[in-house]
């Protein structure tokens, strides 16, 4: 399939390279390549006990037709680990374009209370459609334009259409053991503020204790409000502060904390994904419309919107927005969400199924082989299972040089030493624009690098190995090769 065309000047700019593309992979592939790498690398590997097999790197310049400036193992396929952003990200922009939203329609179904102001006699129906940044702030505000409506007493219940999508039922749990950490929880056509709790520990030295306090308000559930301060304080216990408050989360209705907390922590926020992930929704809009003066005598339940055009709607922010948010923190919730979604819209539903369907074909139709090899699990890259070459990325990234959303896949990636990431990234500051990649066994880097001459290169670098998370130097090394133009300091592999 032809590539787009582009008529911008920086698309002219760059269209010669994705021209030479397949040449320039291939040159870079020869075996007298394929036996280097640059010497720094390969010492950081050596220093890390991570054999250099581990690793696959492509580095090409985004403009010209020159070989590539290394590759090494580029079309061993390998697990990209939150890499895998790029590939459901890229889709996206091409697919449903940077300026796309997601509504969330409401319906009032009933009427009016005669003689009784503020009393609404039936449902108040809200539609999942997917919208992955819908957190208390924006459910506040579609509660608040609910009473602006004048429903201040709902006789009915809270009606919740998640059919949208179909996800298979699953344990927290069953990734890594920690069912407790947000990144864990599972996708919903209406998911709600992340299926999270947000406790937030502030020290009181004077009374000697810690107050905490909960976001959002979850009907039926009580929170430890205070902890007391540990004495002798040292910065040190800061590195483990959580384990120090003891926490007790197994009763949904209860979250305790039975340890201390020291006052040299300062103030303190941790994120924590719900326990009871089924009954989150109902608690968090049962709590949240109580604690804004509303009335409810039913009951919050799943159940489906009528086929009336809506009361209303609640529109997300942009997808270009929700991408920055999915690449510069590598947020996997948000990534699962925009996943399910392209199968919604392309398919007619929200399925793992569906949505890998339409990744791969997507690759397919633009890489061939190297795209229908590609082995997709979800769209986030919290996977064991995903396989892709370090070649298909680097096309990935090379041919989004030449369309229409350069800017905007570049603007959402980490910026070298300053966001997201990559801020305490130890390569040069604002030098490279890279997503990072983490799982037990991987460590990856995947992006752009500016060199010291000016030139523009992608840079897809990835570790596959029990002690990857200590090979991170190497790819550090690699970085700051690409970034001084790679000088002729190859090492040949023995």
């Amino acid at each position: 399939m032809p590539l787009r065309v582009c008529a911008s000047p920086l698309c002219r700019f760059v269209r010669g390279a994705v021209a030479g593309l397949a040449m320039g992979l291939a040159a870079a592939a020869a075996p007298a390549q394929m036996r280097s790498l640059p010497s720094e690398v390969a010492a950081a590997l050596d220093r890390a006990k991570v054999p250099r097999e581990a690793l696959s790197v492509v580095v090409q310049d985004v403009a010209g037709n020159a070989p590539a400036r290394l590759a090494w193992q580029a079309q061993t396929p390998v697990n990209p680990a939150s890499l895998m952003k790029l590939l459901t990200t890229s889709a996206a922009l091409d697919l449903l374009g940077p300026a796309y939203t997601w509504d969330t329609p409401v319906w009032l179904q009933g009427s009016w209370r005669s003689g009784s102001a503020g009393v609404f006699d039936g449902n108040l129906v809200i539609k999942g459609t997917g919208d992955p940044k819908l957190v208390m702030e924006r459910l506040w505000l579609l509660l608040r334009r609910v009473q602006q409506l004048g429903v201040r007493e709902i006789h009915g219940d809270i009606v919740l259409d998640r059919s949208a999508f179909e996800v298979p039922a699953q344990n927290p749990a069953d990734f890594d053991g920690e069912a407790l950490r947000p990144y864990n929880v599972s996708a919903d056509a209406l998911l709600l503020n992340y299926k999270s709790v947000s406790l937030t520990f502030t020290p009181d030295a004077a009374r000697g204790i810690a107050l905490v306090s909960s976001e959002p308000p979850l009907a039926g559930v009580s929170v430890d409000t205070r902890v007391p301060l540990t004495t002798g304080a040292l910065a040190t216990v800061c590195n483990d502060w959580r384990s120090a408050l003891q926490a007790d989360f197994a009763d949904p209705k209860q979250l305790r904390l039975k340890g201390s907390y020291s006052p040299a922590c300062g103030e303190k926020l941790w994120p924590v994904a719900y326990a009871d992930p089924a009954a989150y929704n109902e608690r968090l809009l049962a709590g949240l419309w109580s604690e804004m003066g509303g009335q409810l005598s039913g009951r919050v339940r799943d159940g489906l919107a009528p086929l009336a055009p809506p009361t209303f709607s609640l529109s997300s922010p942009t997808l270009l927005e929700v991408i920055r948010d999915i690449n510069k923190f590598s947020n996997n919730v948000m990534a699962q969400q925009l996943f399910l979604t392209l199968a919604l819209t392309q398919r007619g539903l929200g399925t793992p199924d569906n949505a890998r369907e339409v990744l791969h074909q997507w690759l397919t139709t633009r890489y061939g082989e190297a795209g229908r090899t590609a082995l997709i699990d979800n769209g986030s890259g919290l996977s064991r299972d995903t396989r892709v070459s370090a070649q298909l990325l680097a096309r990935l990234l090379q041919d989004m040089t030449a369309g229409a959303q350069m800017s905007e896949l570049m603007s959402s990636l980490p910026v070298s030493g300053v966001d997201g990431t990559m801020k305490r990234s130890k390569s040069p500051p604002g030098r490279a624009h890279l997503k990072t990649g983490s799982l037990r066994d991987v460590t990856a880097v995947a992006g752009y690098v500016l060199t010291a001459s000016g030139h523009l290169c992608v840079l897809v670098g990835i570790v596959n190995h029990p002690n990857a998370s200590a090979a991170k130097p190497a790819l550090d090394a690699l970085i700051d090769w690409t970034a001084r133009d790679g000088p002729g300091d190859l090492e040949a592999m023995k």
